[in-house]
């Protein structure tokens, strides 16, 4: 008995012995890692250092997690130092990691960071950026992880996207789209399919919203509104209603547009996306360019935003637009450049906002007036006097004003009288044609009340009397002078319908 337990004692202890050597191993070269990590202020110590970890690893034949952690930290420093051939080389030489020396969890994460620190870079030619792109979808497919493998085309076809790079964009889309299809034996997409497919949506709706292919973008924005089953991150739902917001505000379809902007701040709001500011600025917009009354930070989602930094100059401009106060707008355009006018897409309308104003302007200045001097009005707008005859044409030729421009006088001349007389016509033929209306259908009820004899017999007494067509006679009575029956007796006995006979 006390044989065994003295061998008992070695082999535990000769065990002991051998796990704390590779504690130790492993304790030294985790010590080594993060002594190389302290020396990134002087980039070259540091290389030196974590390649001896990595060469350390690949002369006992093994890849561990330090030797991964090492290659990852060469790969960011040599990048940021700008030596990009370099940082390919060590990505590459990572890459082999993955298959066996990290967790899949582990591998994907890093891959995802390192590339969203390439795509980063703005200084890095597009060549070298797709050799990045291209040797991890390489390892991606031999391991066949189709998973991290789509995550990877997606992240590359945003890359392209900001990068303007379309035609590159295109070949991506097409190999995303195909890997959306549902499988041979499903007729439907799955819930992970239908997200996917509107996150590419997302992404085409957005090169055809730069490119100003608005047929196309339509066609992508009815597709992405028949997916269902998808359960997309709020922020692709943010994107595919601002596209169809500035869709719509292209066509000039200003109600569908403000529909639309609504529903893009919201989804952006939800996944706290800096976007739902842009957005909640076009959706004033469209509020301004339908003369809508209501005021658009009244609604429960954009009252907190109303007093936002960037928010404040818009919320200015809409009261200063429902005032109808020209020169208080123009004023908070010039001041707030940065908000306002620096945006593209604001900027493009800006021109409409400011004609519908004066429009509206021109419309409550010249009530009291037969007469307007154009020059008068130019002057009071601060704007050219040919802009302001353009505005006067186009209220005219949408009968808004009653009258003519005297173009050797340059006046504006209202036919006020013309313009009462236009509306009692309308009011009166639209009288006319209402009572026509109910005489119809008096008439249609008096040939249904009482049988057909009766019917035949009103309408010849009613013919043949002399008074006129109702037989009213002279004291008021029907088909008599004596305000007497006669007519209707004998419309009634099928006689003539003349009360003397």
């Amino acid at each position: 008995m006390s044989d065994f337990e003295d061998y008992d004692d070695d082999e535990y202890g000769f065990q002991y012995e051998e796990d704390d050597d590779d504690d130790q191993a492993e304790a030294d070269t985790e010590n080594q890692y993060y002594t190389a990590k302290s020396q990134r202020d002087t980039p070259d110590v540091a290389l030196a250092s974590f390649q001896k970890i990595v060469q350390s690893e690949s002369d006992s034949g093994e890849q561990g997690e330090f030797g991964f952690k090492s290659l990852k930290q060469m790969t960011k420093l040599t990048f940021k130092l700008g030596r990009y051939d370099e940082a390919l080389g060590y990505y590459r030489t990572l890459l082999t990691y993955t298959k066996k020396g990290v967790t899949r969890n582990v591998a994907e994460k890093s891959i995802n960071g390192i590339l969203d620190y390439v795509s980063a870079e703005s200084a890095l030619e597009t060549r070298q950026m797709q050799e990045f792109y291209e040797v991890t979808m390489r390892t991606l497919e031999e391991a066949k992880n189709d998973r991290l493998s789509t995550k990877t085309n997606l992240k590359l076809a945003k890359l392209w996207l900001d990068r303007k790079e379309y035609t590159r964009l295109n070949k991506i889309l097409k190999e995303l789209h195909a890997s959306c299809a549902p499988d041979d034996d499903a007729s439907e997409q799955d819930s992970s399919q239908a997200t996917l497919q509107l996150e590419v949506y997302a992404l085409e709706i957005q090169m055809y919203g730069e490119t100003k292919n608005n047929k196309k973008l339509r066609e992508i924005y009815e597709k992405s509104s028949k997916v269902r089953s998808a359960i997309p991150h709020p922020r692709i739902q943010g994107v595919l209603r601002e596209c169809g917001g500035k869709m719509y505000m292209s066509e000039k379809d200003w109600p569908k547009a403000q529909i639309d902007f609504f529903e893009a701040f919201k989804s952006y709001d939800e996944a706290g996306s800096p976007q739902r500011i842009q957005v909640l600025k076009y959706l004033v917009l469209a509020h301004m360019l339908m003369d809508s009354q209501i005021n658009p930070f009244d609604s429960q989602e954009t009252k907190p935003y109303k007093n936002d930094n960037e928010i404040v100059a818009m919320t200015n401009l809409v009261s200063a637009y429902q005032r109808r106060d020209v020169h208080e707008a123009e004023k908070i355009l010039r001041d707030n450049r940065a908000t306002i006018m620096d945006d593209p897409f604001i900027r493009g309308y800006i021109d409409d906002v400011l004609r519908s104003l004066r429009t509206q302007w021109i419309l409550e200045i010249i009530k009291p007036y037969t007469r307007v001097e154009i020059a008068y009005l130019a002057r009071q707008l601060k704007i050219p006097p040919e802009e302001v005859e353009d505005i006067l044409v186009a209220l005219i030729l949408d009968n808004k004003i009653q009258g003519k421009i005297d173009q050797v006088s340059q006046r504006l001349e209202i036919d006020r009288h013309k313009a009462l007389e236009t509306r009692r016509y309308t009011s009166l033929t639209k009288w006319t044609s209402q009572l026509s209306s109910v005489q119809s259908v008096m008439l249609q009820k008096s040939g249904t009340v009482g049988g057909p004899d009766r019917s035949g017999g009103m309408g010849m007494g009613m013919m043949g009397h002399p008074s006129g067509m109702m037989g009213m006679g002279p004291l008021g009575g029907m088909g008599s002078p004596g305000g007497g029956q006669g007519q209707w007796f004998a419309a009634a006995a099928g006689g003539s319908g003349d009360a003397w006979a």
